[in-house]
């Protein structure tokens, strides 16, 4: 029984791993995203995942875990990187994707270059949509460890909750918006820097999502003051959604050129 358990056990932190950004989440990058792709793009988007689909089949690749026949994708939602990295090491694993195994970088790889050479291939799109928000929820990129924040765990208004939902979620839900309210809210916040975010590099996106995850490392969570967390980090969490919409928009627009 003891055995059951800790299979049971293991099992389940495994698959809250490979969750990225909840729903909302997810929604509002790919809203981002498709309010920001060129005409093209956006009609190429429609005629495969159907008007907005690109909003609506957003988290489909997490639904779909509870297929065997997608096993495969487990490892493809996160990337674990270890402590202390430098820019050129984010590079490196970039330009490498197998370095390290077949995970998050390795995915959004291959499937692009998937789609790019079969442009009517729906899965793949709606992988790359999926992906491109999990690269930017810093506890993708998380510790080995600790299963990227899984195994630690908060207390949050009151509540026992792992720090990897704590950013899947938690942080994204407190605003009380809906995705499109939340999704407005971001646009018009960053509009004056929207050029800037159009020519940043995914490298040094990823690279700032890293950095990131290193602060909310190495935060206090002893008697966590759970209000001043949200104030703290409410604009890194907001900069994060609208980087990956953005990132998105340019990734599918190269895609479909």
């Amino acid at each position: 029984m003891k055995k059951r358990n800790s299979l049971f056990l293991l099992l389940f932190l495994f698959s809250v791993h490979t969750f990225g950004f909840g729903p909302m989440g997810h929604q509002i990058v790919a809203d981002i995203a498709y309010k920001n792709v060129n005409c093209k793009t956006k009609k190429k988007i429609d005629q495969l995942l159907g008007k907005r689909g690109i909003i609506y089949t957003s988290s489909w690749a997490d639904e779909i875990k509870s297929d065997n026949e997608y096993a495969y994708s487990y490892n493809w939602h996160f990337q674990n990187l270890k402590d202390s990295l430098q820019f050129e090491d984010i590079k490196y694993l970039m330009k490498n994707p197998k370095a390290e195994g077949k995970h998050l970088f390795f995915a959004l790889d291959s499937i692009s270059k998937t789609l790019k050479k079969g442009q009517e291939n729906k899965e793949a799109l709606k992988f790359i949509v999926h992906f491109v928000g999990d690269l930017h929820q810093p506890l993708h990129l998380g510790r080995f460890s600790d299963l990227g924040g899984n195994k630690i765990e908060i207390k949050w208004f009151g509540n026992r909750i792992r720090l990897h939902q704590l950013w899947d979620s938690q942080m994204v839900d407190e605003r009380k918006f809906s995705y499109t309210e939340y999704s407005q809210y971001l646009q018009d916040k960053y509009k004056k820097e929207r050029k800037f975010f159009k020519k940043q590099s995914l490298e040094n996106s990823i690279w700032e999502t890293y950095e990131l995850q290193q602060k909310i490392y190495s935060y206090d969570y002893t008697n966590l003051n759970a209000y001043l967390y949200i104030y703290q980090f409410k604009d890194d969490k907001d900069r994060q959604l609208y980087k990956a919409g953005i990132q998105l928009a340019k990734l599918l627009d190269k895609i479909f050129k």
